[in-house]
């Protein structure tokens, strides 16, 4: 499995370094905090297995910032406090707030490395009998810019009560991020929702979303206080539009059959695929009630976007599947890692996990190589499919040069509004050569004329 990480926050430099060196030493991955707005910061970027906290430090000192993570709900793993000036009324209020140990300073290494070790099986055993809960809103991964600014991100906005719209390709989590913001809002407490916007047609939506009064709850009432996440707005009918509409517009809602309206009182928000909000009405879809969903837009990054957290995400899954589903545990090996982090991924974070429970369930040797992968990999990709997205790796040399200079002349000829002249100027090649290179790719260049 991946290594521990290990959040160690202490104002005094000489510390930090110390504590680091001896704990990477140790096989343990470390960050690092002078204060507590970089502990908060880091905590946002990587969720640690363990905290370090020392308590005397200036402007926020540990109790108070380890007493904010309490209050919070987030102390999803052991913090051990660390103090050169402990006293027992101050050990016993950390303990009360949730702290698994206490060391004083100087640090005896050995006994810290005990107290360490001591922790981190605290917090594996508490993992596994909350897995259930802890799954559903697991901090994003990865470490690569990408990553570290969309946790950025959805942490900013989790904090506001505006409707959010996550717009991101199939497969890209979109359902899952709208539970982590939801885990970090101050609905926390308070129900998820998920609503599959496909479920909701001409027929039943006003009976699901509002409920049929003396028969049970529709889906803003099992909201109430909470989240409710409608995940695929591409997929919503006219008859759901005009329902969903109607009731944000006015804020109420009437159960069906009832006599008495009720207010919404929801978190709200919702996915579509890319580039669905484009437009004056996309597809059909009612601009009004978009306008509502859309107050704030975040953008979902393709697994393309951020290739090199693919090693991370693959220790992370085995992990979670080893933990979870009790699949023997498996390591991809250097070349099947560098083999992944250049395939394109179509379906993004949704077919990398699939990928990892395929080669688990399978079983095997404890390394995951090389052949594994081509065995398991598609081996081609659709030629309809955009150049991104197709696994050039797969192809023989030749195949893969010509599948790039098609894509790559189709595109430019568009951009050219299909002129070959003004194509051989703007691709630098000999007008009649390029004419024979078109054939021989099938490129058709004849729609567009010539100048």
């Amino acid at each position: 499995m991946s290594a521990s990480r290990i959040l160690v926050v202490d104002d005094e430099a000489d510390i930090r370094a110390t504590l680091r060196e001896v704990l990477i030493d140790e096989g343990y991955e470390v960050d690092v905090a002078a204060d507590a707005t970089q502990a908060r910061a880091a905590r946002r970027r990587a969720a640690p297995d363990l905290v370090l906290l020392d308590i005397w430090m200036p402007e926020t000192d540990g109790i108070t910032l380890l007493r904010e993570w309490s209050a919070q709900g987030a102390l999803e793993c052991p913090v051990i406090m660390m103090s050169g000036h402990g006293t027992v009324e101050t050990a016993v209020e950390a303990t009360r707030l949730g702290a698994h140990d206490f060391v004083e300073k100087p640090l005896s290494l050995a006994k810290l490395l005990r107290v360490v070790a001591s922790g981190l099986a605290a917090g594996r055993k508490s993992r596994v009998t909350t897995r259930s809960s802890l799954s559903s809103f697991v901090v994003p991964v990865g470490k690569s810019r990408v990553m570290q600014n969309l946790r950025d991100q959805l942490a900013q906005v989790a904090l506001r009560e505006s409707p959010v719209l996550l717009v991101g390709e199939a497969g890209t989590g979109r359902a899952a991020l709208a539970r982590y913001m939801h885990s970090l809002s101050s609905h926390a407490s308070q129900e998820f929702i998920a609503v599959h916007a496909s479920g909701l047609d001409d027929s039943n939506a006003a009976e699901k979303l509002r409920g049929v009064e003396g028969a049970g709850p529709g889906f803003y009432e099992r909201a109430e206080g909470g989240t409710l996440f409608i995940n695929g707005l591409e997929d919503l009918q006219p008859g759901a539009q005009r329902v969903l509409a109607a009731d944000l517009q006015s804020g109420h809602y009437m159960p069906v059959g009832g006599t008495a309206e009720k207010k919404l009182g929801f978190r709200l928000i919702s996915s579509s695929k890319p580039h669905f909000d484009a437009g004056s009405e996309p597809d059909g879809f009612r601009r009004d009630l978009l306008n509502k969903l859309n107050v704030i837009t975040i953008t979902v990054p393709s697994l393309r976007e951020y290739a090199e957290d693919v090693p991370e995400l693959l220790r992370h899954f085995v992990d979670q599947l080893v933990d979870e589903e009790r699949l023997p545990l498996r390591r991809f090996g250097v070349a099947a890692q560098n083999r992944l982090r250049h395939y394109p991924w179509p379906g993004n974070v949704g077919e990398l996990r699939n990928l990892v429970h395929r080669l688990l369930a399978l079983g095997g040797s404890e390394e995951i190589v090389l052949e594994d992968i081509e065995r398991e990999l598609p081996n081609r990709a659709a030629n309809n499919e955009p150049l991104v997205k197709q696994d050039l790796l797969s192809l023989p040399l030749r195949e893969a040069r010509e599948a790039f200079e098609r894509a790559y002349l189709q595109q430019q000829l568009q951009l050219c509004n299909g002129k070959v002249g003004a194509l051989a100027k703007r691709v630098g090649m000999e007008r009649t050569h390029l004419y024979r290179k078109l054939r021989s790719l099938g490129v058709d260049f004849r729609q567009g004329g010539d100048e």
